[in-house]
């Protein structure tokens, strides 16, 4: 039997608010660990040895798996969940468990690492690894949200959204950005370099994707640090950001995703460079519906101005009422 703290809004004595994410964390990274182990034991018996980061990887989805199934087991028993539910324990759990995902995700998505994508880093070889591996990094971050609005009244989403406008938006975006610059860089350097074996206009679509992400980077993270620092960005100059960028992104679509571009098949470049179109459309949708809302309320407001009675009040206390002359037909 549990009961809810009101202070926190955590149970206690019980299965905390997270039992489904935690459930959900042990599920995915016990995907991840097999597959990882399958294809570290593919290649060790094609190559006869493994990249160094596929240990890591292994030991770090192992501990993640022990960390979950502990979890998941105490909040079963009242005893239990009231020595991890809410405490600085489940804290420090949840921060560590982001930091392994985050590097997880990083060495799986890494083509040298020849785990769930090819050598280049464009096409997805296994896709339960490339998939839970994305979806338990997700889970993490979700967890840690859910902690931190829970236990100290934190909400990260909310406060995104209330410091400024499409905030959140232009957030996503940095990071769409930032996999399609990192994405764009290890296919160059894996067939663009001193011995190239892929044709010039390959070799200058990857360029053109590297650029546009160092553009799309750079000005979201402009937009972003000023809607931190100040709350707010000029308008117009907002709206010709996303304008530039989705433009921009449009054309990364077109060239990389075709077949004759590096993000032809699917993988990274070919996801996030759709993400970052879809996402830069959103800003534009949003600042049209800014747009089209501020002009209504003008508008709204000069018509009640003009069509209302103007009063003042005078020396004497007396208010002197301003009435159009041609709206009074019985004077004429």
């Amino acid at each position: 039997m549990s009961s809810i703290d009101p202070t926190t809004g955590e149970a206690t004595g019980g299965r905390s608010q997270r039992f489904v994410h935690w459930t959900a964390f042990l599920f995915f990274s016990a995907i991840a660990l097999a597959s990882i182990v399958q294809e570290s034991n593919a290649v060790k018996e094609s190559q006869g040895d493994v990249p160094a980061n596929q240990g890591w990887a292994i030991a770090l989805c192992s501990i993640t798996f022990a960390l979950c199934a502990i979890i998941v087991i105490m909040q079963l028993h009242p005893i239990g969940s009231s020595l991890i539910v809410g405490t600085k324990v489940e804290g420090a759990v949840i921060v560590l468990l982001v930091g392994f995902w985050i590097a997880i995700v990083s060495i799986i998505s890494d083509g040298r690492n020849l785990l769930s994508v090819n050598e280049a880093g464009t096409e997805i070889i296994n896709g339960n690894l490339y998939y839970f591996s994305w979806a338990g990094f997700v889970c993490s971050v979700m967890l840690l949200v859910s902690y931190l609005r829970a236990i100290f009244g934190v909400d990260l989403a909310g406060e995104l959204r209330n410091r400024s406008e499409r905030l959140t938006v232009w957030s996503a975006l940095l990071a769409a950005q930032l996999v399609v610059m990192g994405a764009s860089s290890n296919i160059f350097d894996l067939y663009c370099g001193g011995t190239a074996s892929k044709p010039d206009a390959y070799c200058g679509r990857t360029t053109f994707g590297i650029v546009a992400g160092v553009i799309g980077t750079l000005v979201c993270l402009a937009i972003v640090g000023m809607k931190i620092a100040a709350s707010s960005v000029p308008f117009v100059a907002e709206c010709c950001a996303a304008l530039v960028l989705t433009t921009m992104n449009a054309f990364v679509v077109a060239y990389m995703t075709s077949p004759a571009g590096p993000g032809s098949s699917l993988g990274n470049l070919y996801y996030f460079s759709w993400i970052s179109l879809v996402t830069c459309c959103m800003l534009i949708a949003s600042c049209f519906e800014t747009y089209k809302s501020g002009g209504e309320s003008s508008t709204a407001t000069n018509a009640h101005s003009a069509g209302a009675e103007m009063t003042s009040t005078n020396g004497n206390g007396v208010e002197d009422i301003a009435v159009d002359p041609l709206d009074n037909d019985e004077n004429i």
